[in-house]
Protein backbone atom coordinates (compact mmCIF):
# COMPACT_ATOMS: atom_id res chain seq x y z
CA UNK A 1 0.00 0.00 0.00
CA UNK A 2 1.25 3.47 -0.86
CA UNK A 3 1.05 6.35 1.56
CA UNK A 4 -1.50 8.08 -0.66
CA UNK A 5 -5.00 8.46 0.72
CA UNK A 6 -8.07 8.19 -1.50
CA UNK A 7 -11.32 9.50 -0.06
CA UNK A 8 -14.45 8.39 -1.90
CA UNK A 9 -17.86 10.05 -1.52
CA UNK A 10 -20.69 7.80 -2.69
CA UNK A 11 -24.40 8.38 -3.17
CA UNK A 12 -27.54 6.61 -4.33
CA UNK A 13 -26.24 6.10 -7.86
CA UNK A 14 -23.73 3.46 -6.76
CA UNK A 15 -26.38 1.39 -4.97
CA UNK A 16 -28.95 1.79 -7.73
CA UNK A 17 -26.93 -0.58 -9.93
CA UNK A 18 -27.42 -3.28 -7.30
CA UNK A 19 -31.18 -2.81 -7.61
CA UNK A 20 -31.77 -0.54 -4.64
CA UNK A 21 -34.32 2.15 -5.34
CA UNK A 22 -33.09 5.72 -5.13
CA UNK A 23 -35.14 8.49 -3.58
CA UNK A 24 -35.06 11.27 -6.12
CA UNK A 25 -35.00 9.53 -9.48
CA UNK A 26 -38.09 8.82 -11.55
CA UNK A 27 -39.69 5.73 -10.11
CA UNK A 28 -37.89 6.31 -6.82
CA UNK A 29 -39.19 5.83 -3.32
CA UNK A 30 -40.58 9.31 -2.90
CA UNK A 31 -43.11 8.66 -5.66
CA UNK A 32 -44.55 5.88 -3.52
CA UNK A 33 -44.30 7.52 -0.11
CA UNK A 34 -44.67 11.02 1.26
CA UNK A 35 -41.42 12.06 2.93
CA UNK A 36 -43.29 13.61 5.82
CA UNK A 37 -45.08 10.31 6.50
CA UNK A 38 -42.06 8.02 6.77
CA UNK A 39 -38.78 9.89 7.23
CA UNK A 40 -39.20 12.58 9.87
CA UNK A 41 -39.26 12.60 13.68
CA UNK A 42 -42.85 13.85 13.46
CA UNK A 43 -43.83 10.82 11.37
CA UNK A 44 -42.33 8.56 14.02
CA UNK A 45 -44.44 10.19 16.70
CA UNK A 46 -47.55 10.16 14.54
CA UNK A 47 -47.53 6.70 12.94
CA UNK A 48 -44.73 4.41 14.08
CA UNK A 49 -46.14 1.34 12.39
CA UNK A 50 -45.99 3.02 8.97
CA UNK A 51 -42.42 4.21 9.56
CA UNK A 52 -41.35 0.75 10.72
CA UNK A 53 -43.01 -0.89 7.72
CA UNK A 54 -41.26 1.48 5.32
CA UNK A 55 -37.83 0.68 6.71
CA UNK A 56 -38.61 -3.01 7.12
CA UNK A 57 -39.36 -3.22 3.41
CA UNK A 58 -36.16 -1.36 2.54
CA UNK A 59 -34.21 -3.64 4.85
CA UNK A 60 -35.82 -6.73 3.35
CA UNK A 61 -34.81 -5.56 -0.11
CA UNK A 62 -31.23 -5.05 1.04
CA UNK A 63 -31.01 -8.73 1.96
CA UNK A 64 -31.97 -9.59 -1.63
CA UNK A 65 -29.26 -7.61 -3.44
CA UNK A 66 -25.48 -7.79 -3.70
CA UNK A 67 -22.56 -5.40 -4.23
CA UNK A 68 -21.92 -4.46 -7.85
CA UNK A 69 -18.81 -3.79 -9.94
CA UNK A 70 -18.35 -0.31 -8.47
CA UNK A 71 -18.34 -1.55 -4.87
CA UNK A 72 -15.93 -4.34 -5.75
CA UNK A 73 -13.59 -2.09 -7.73
CA UNK A 74 -13.16 0.22 -4.73
CA UNK A 75 -11.99 -2.75 -2.68
CA UNK A 76 -9.23 -3.35 -5.24
CA UNK A 77 -7.85 0.11 -4.52
CA UNK A 78 -7.01 -0.94 -0.96
CA UNK A 79 -4.16 -3.06 -2.37
CA UNK A 80 -2.24 0.10 -3.21
CA UNK A 81 -3.92 3.00 -1.38
CA UNK A 82 -5.27 4.05 1.99
CA UNK A 83 -8.94 4.12 0.99
CA UNK A 84 -11.67 5.77 3.04
CA UNK A 85 -15.29 5.76 1.91
CA UNK A 86 -17.84 8.36 3.00
CA UNK A 87 -21.27 7.21 1.95
CA UNK A 88 -24.66 8.90 1.95
CA UNK A 89 -26.22 5.45 1.57
CA UNK A 90 -27.72 3.53 4.46
CA UNK A 91 -27.06 0.10 2.94
CA UNK A 92 -24.00 -1.98 3.79
CA UNK A 93 -22.97 -2.90 0.24
CA UNK A 94 -19.52 -1.32 0.65
CA UNK A 95 -18.92 -3.50 3.69
CA UNK A 96 -20.32 -6.57 1.95
CA UNK A 97 -17.90 -6.01 -0.92
CA UNK A 98 -14.99 -5.86 1.52
CA UNK A 99 -14.18 -2.17 1.98
CA UNK A 100 -12.56 -1.81 5.37
CA UNK A 101 -13.02 1.90 6.17
CA UNK A 102 -16.58 3.14 5.63
CA UNK A 103 -18.22 6.18 7.23
CA UNK A 104 -22.02 6.40 7.02
CA UNK A 105 -23.36 9.96 6.99
CA UNK A 106 -27.06 9.15 7.15
CA UNK A 107 -27.13 6.06 9.35
CA UNK A 108 -27.25 2.34 8.68
CA UNK A 109 -30.30 0.35 7.65
CA UNK A 110 -29.27 -2.87 9.41
CA UNK A 111 -28.86 -1.08 12.73
CA UNK A 112 -31.46 0.27 15.16
CA UNK A 113 -31.18 2.56 18.13
CA UNK A 114 -32.92 3.70 21.27
CA UNK A 115 -35.49 6.44 20.79
CA UNK A 116 -34.37 8.12 24.02
CA UNK A 117 -30.59 7.60 23.90
CA UNK A 118 -28.97 7.82 20.46
CA UNK A 119 -25.74 6.30 21.79
CA UNK A 120 -27.49 2.96 22.25
CA UNK A 121 -27.13 1.41 18.79
CA UNK A 122 -27.74 -2.26 18.04
CA UNK A 123 -27.30 -4.62 15.10
CA UNK A 124 -30.75 -5.83 14.06
CA UNK A 125 -31.12 -9.58 13.71
CA UNK A 126 -32.92 -10.02 10.41
CA UNK A 127 -34.90 -7.45 8.43
CA UNK A 128 -37.87 -6.80 10.70
CA UNK A 129 -38.06 -4.25 13.50
CA UNK A 130 -41.33 -4.77 15.35
CA UNK A 131 -43.41 -2.13 17.17
CA UNK A 132 -42.85 -3.79 20.54
CA UNK A 133 -39.06 -4.02 20.29
CA UNK A 134 -37.37 -1.93 22.98
CA UNK A 135 -33.89 -0.85 24.05
CA UNK A 136 -32.31 -1.69 27.40
CA UNK A 137 -33.82 1.51 28.84
CA UNK A 138 -37.31 0.37 27.93
CA UNK A 139 -37.95 2.83 25.08
CA UNK A 140 -39.01 1.78 21.56
CA UNK A 141 -36.24 0.99 19.10
CA UNK A 142 -36.20 3.14 15.96
CA UNK A 143 -34.31 2.87 12.66
CA UNK A 144 -30.69 4.08 12.96
CA UNK A 145 -31.32 6.61 10.21
CA UNK A 146 -30.85 10.37 10.03
CA UNK A 147 -34.33 11.63 9.24
CA UNK A 148 -35.20 14.90 7.57
CA UNK A 149 -34.99 17.62 10.17
CA UNK A 150 -32.34 15.82 12.23
CA UNK A 151 -28.67 16.88 12.37
CA UNK A 152 -26.11 14.97 10.32
CA UNK A 153 -23.69 14.44 13.17
CA UNK A 154 -21.01 12.77 11.05
CA UNK A 155 -20.44 15.82 8.82
CA UNK A 156 -17.58 17.34 10.87
CA UNK A 157 -15.68 14.04 10.83
CA UNK A 158 -16.38 13.64 7.11
CA UNK A 159 -15.15 17.18 6.44
CA UNK A 160 -11.95 16.49 8.36
CA UNK A 161 -11.42 13.27 6.43
CA UNK A 162 -12.06 15.01 3.10
CA UNK A 163 -9.34 17.54 3.91
CA UNK A 164 -6.77 14.74 4.19
CA UNK A 165 -7.36 13.29 0.71
CA UNK A 166 -4.55 13.01 -1.82
CA UNK A 167 -7.17 11.95 -4.36
CA UNK A 168 -10.92 12.59 -4.02
CA UNK A 169 -13.52 10.51 -5.85
CA UNK A 170 -17.25 11.22 -6.14
CA UNK A 171 -19.54 8.43 -7.34
CA UNK A 172 -23.29 8.36 -7.87
CA UNK A 173 -24.27 11.58 -6.16
CA UNK A 174 -25.68 14.73 -7.71
CA UNK A 175 -23.96 16.97 -5.14
CA UNK A 176 -27.36 18.54 -4.52
CA UNK A 177 -28.00 17.00 -1.10
CA UNK A 178 -26.67 19.13 1.74
CA UNK A 179 -24.76 19.05 3.95
CA UNK A 180 -23.03 16.12 2.20
CA UNK A 181 -22.59 18.14 -1.01
CA UNK A 182 -20.45 20.64 0.88
CA UNK A 183 -17.74 18.07 1.62
CA UNK A 184 -15.93 18.71 -1.66
CA UNK A 185 -15.27 22.23 -0.38
CA UNK A 186 -12.92 20.78 2.23
CA UNK A 187 -10.68 19.08 -0.33
CA UNK A 188 -7.27 20.76 -0.37
CA UNK A 189 -6.47 22.96 -3.40
CA UNK A 190 -4.55 21.04 -6.05
CA UNK A 191 -6.04 17.67 -5.08
CA UNK A 192 -7.33 15.73 -8.11
CA UNK A 193 -11.10 15.24 -7.92
CA UNK A 194 -12.75 12.53 -10.04
CA UNK A 195 -16.50 12.69 -10.65
CA UNK A 196 -18.17 9.53 -11.98
CA UNK A 197 -21.72 10.09 -13.20
CA UNK A 198 -23.55 9.47 -16.50
CA UNK A 199 -25.41 12.79 -16.36
CA UNK A 200 -24.24 16.32 -17.01
CA UNK A 201 -24.09 17.63 -13.48
CA UNK A 202 -23.89 21.27 -12.54
CA UNK A 203 -21.30 21.02 -9.79
CA UNK A 204 -19.89 24.51 -9.76
CA UNK A 205 -16.20 25.23 -10.02
CA UNK A 206 -14.07 22.42 -8.65
CA UNK A 207 -10.35 22.83 -9.39
CA UNK A 208 -8.59 19.75 -10.76
CA UNK A 209 -11.95 18.16 -11.69
CA UNK A 210 -11.86 15.10 -13.95
CA UNK A 211 -15.27 13.89 -15.15
CA UNK A 212 -15.86 10.27 -16.13
CA UNK A 213 -19.28 10.31 -17.76
CA UNK A 214 -20.22 6.72 -17.06
CA UNK A 215 -22.47 4.76 -14.74
CA UNK A 216 -20.97 3.83 -11.41
CA UNK A 217 -19.91 0.31 -12.33
CA UNK A 218 -18.09 0.98 -15.60
CA UNK A 219 -16.78 4.38 -14.53
CA UNK A 220 -15.35 3.13 -11.25
CA UNK A 221 -13.65 0.18 -12.92
CA UNK A 222 -12.03 2.54 -15.44
CA UNK A 223 -10.80 4.89 -12.74
CA UNK A 224 -9.46 2.08 -10.57
CA UNK A 225 -7.62 0.65 -13.57
CA UNK A 226 -5.95 4.02 -14.10
CA UNK A 227 -5.11 4.56 -10.46
CA UNK A 228 -3.65 1.07 -10.18
CA UNK A 229 -1.37 1.90 -13.10
CA UNK A 230 -3.03 -0.47 -15.58
CA UNK A 231 -4.48 1.94 -18.09
CA UNK A 232 -6.41 5.16 -18.52
CA UNK A 233 -10.12 5.93 -18.28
Amino acid sequence: MSGKRIVVLTGAGISAESGIKTFRDSGGLWEEYNIMDVATPEAWERNRELVLEFYNQRRKQLYEVAPNDAHCALVELEKEYDVHIITQNVDDLHEQAGSSQVMHLHGELKKVRSSVDETLVYDLDGWELKPGDKCEKGSPLRPHIVWFGEPVNMIPAAADLSSTADIYVIIGTSLNVYPAASLVNYVRPGTPVYLIDPDDLSVGHIPELHVIKEKAGTGTKKLVKELMGKGKP
